[in-house]
């Protein structure tokens, strides 16, 4: 039976709804068996894995390495560092038992009571507690740092409200943690690692972004600074897309992590850490995508062109097949993904429609009119635009378009941010522009009490207050107390 490719919740009437449907049909992920947690499908690993290796290229390319530590963790590693612990604590999943045995009566399998832990392990939120314990056997002089590593894992942290991609129970991540002999080293790997983020999500995303320092309030368990790059959706709220974290020392102070420096005396190391996580894909989804289905920036789309025969026989297809055959090749030698879909038991229509879907950058089509024309229809994804071409040199346009619609994706994308960002003046205004959606740029008073008001009235937050933002002295729109500048505010996922 076809599926049905057509009829996806228009995002002006239920952006929430619009965004469900859409990962599902588009099959990129579903809910799993497992409360909270989901599956990743292969077209949506795909674009995961082109992701996975475009940023493993560039944190190699910054001289860090890939390692792997343990899933679970000791919980008393987490009682060590103190604001870490509590940061965590609510949504710690804890292994007690080993083992499993038959039920006595025969209705499947129990806990073993016999089985139970010396020291219960977390399954892991994040891994400074298990890396920074590591490190304590890595590190002893100047000459072992700086020691920059990376890994890609899982994390669990135990979410009661959650949307496929957004906020699982269970993601993928990476997590970079790294050490170094001095604080200037280390908020400079911190910053490093925050430009890295911000290029990835620019220049291969195509989603313009903000990068800036997180309050004291939003900061990450344990740092002394948290660097953000914050996007802005279609819906008019922020999404947080990866954020490095300069941890100062209270990880080495912790786990008792020292080195001896060139003049012999032991010093606690500096650190950092660094992540993003299958939460991009939300960003990815979000931030391009229209009621027909995905728009994918063409570098992260696992087919960047598909090709579809329209035939009424067997003769034709072969025929249609013969004229795309050098094409194909010519693509493939130039590094660019194709599909050629001769399948007999779908519709071109359905073709057309499910390519769309599925955010397809490029798509050619070509039927019997075409061969006697030598011409060739082709589609963009980005604006549905179709034109028919000479079927000679397509194949030397198509990577040229392709870099078009890339570009044209990312001013898309920023153009909406720049018509939805506003700086306001009056709490009345604020309330205003937030119920339109949007960025913010309001005076803040620096004190948590603001902040906390501000969030609990209206359920907006200080996304981050950017980087070289200017000294604009003003007053605070809440608190009428001074101001020093301008932070920005958002609702948020």
């Amino acid at each position: 039976m076809a599926k049905e490719s057509k009829g996806l919740t228009p995002r002006s009437e239920n952006y929430s709804q619009w965004y469900n449907e859409l990962v599902v049909r588009a099959d990129l992920a579903e809910n799993s068996a497992v409360r909270g947690c989901m599956v990743i499908k292969p077209y949506g690993y795909a674009i995961w894995e082109k992701m996975q290796h475009i940023l493993d290229g560039m944190f190699k390319e910054t001289g860090h390495m890939n390692a792997y530590f343990p899933l679970l963790i000791p919980k008393s590693f987490l009682s060590k560092e103190a604001d870490h612990v509590e940061g965590f604590a609510k949504e710690a999943a804890v292994v007690t038992h080993y083992r499993l045995k038959t039920n006595p009566d025969g209705t499947g399998v129990v806990v073993d009571p016999e089985a139970k832990l010396e020291e219960e392990l977390i399954i892991r939120p994040t891994s400074e507690t298990i890396i920074w314990n590591t490190y304590r056997g890595w590190i002893h002089s100047w000459r072992d740092l700086p020691l920059l590593i990376n890994q890609w894992a899982n994390v669990m942290r135990w979410e009661m409200r959650t949307r496929l991609f957004l906020r699982t129970a269970e993601f993928l991540w990476q997590e970079g943690h790294t050490a170094h002999a001095t604080s200037e080293e280390a908020m400079e790997e911190a910053t490093r690692m925050l430009n890295v983020y911000a290029k990835f999500a620019e220049e291969f995303m195509a989603v313009p972004v903000i990068k800036g320092v997180k309050t004291e309030t939003e900061r990450f368990a344990g740092a002394v600074e948290t660097f953000t790059i914050e996007a802005l959706m279609q819906d008019g709220k922020a999404l947080q897309s990866g954020t490095s974290h300069f941890l100062g020392q209270n990880f080495a102070k912790a786990f008792d992590v020292t080195f001896s420096d060139k003049e012999g005396r032991e010093q606690l190391v500096w650190a950092t850490s660094w992540g993003v996580s299958t939460r991009l894909m939300g960003a990815l989804i979000m931030a391009h995508s229209d009621d027909n289905g995905l728009v994918l920036p063409p570098v992260l789309a696992p087919i960047q062109v598909v090709m579809v025969p329209i035939y009424k026989n067997g003769e034709q297809l072969a025929e249609v097949s013969e004229a795309f055959r050098p094409v194909i090749e010519a693509l493939k030698s130039k590094g660019i993904s194709v599909k050629y879909d001769d399948n007999d038991n779908k519709k071109p229509g359905w073709k057309f429609a499910e390519y769309e879907l599925k955010g397809v950058p490029v798509r050619l089509a070509m039927g019997a009119r075409d061969l006697e024309n030598g011409t060739v229809e082709i589609m963009r994804r980005d604006t549905l635009e179709k034109e028919t071409v000479h079927l000679e040199g397509i194949a030397d346009r198509i990577p040229a378009l392709l870099d078009e619609i890339q570009k044209n994706i990312f001013q898309k994308a920023l153009d909406y941010r720049t018509t939805h960002t506003y700086k306001v003046d009056t709490y009345e205004e604020f309330k205003q522009k937030l119920d339109e959606g949007g960025f913010i740029l309001a005076h803040w008073d620096g004190t948590a009490e603001t902040e906390a008001k501000i969030k609990e009235e209206t359920k907006a937050t200080i996304r981050c207050i950017p980087l070289n933002a200017p000294d604009e002295p003003g007053v605070d729109f809440y608190s009428g107390k001074p101001s020093k500048r301008r932070v920005l505010f958002a609702r948020a996922y």
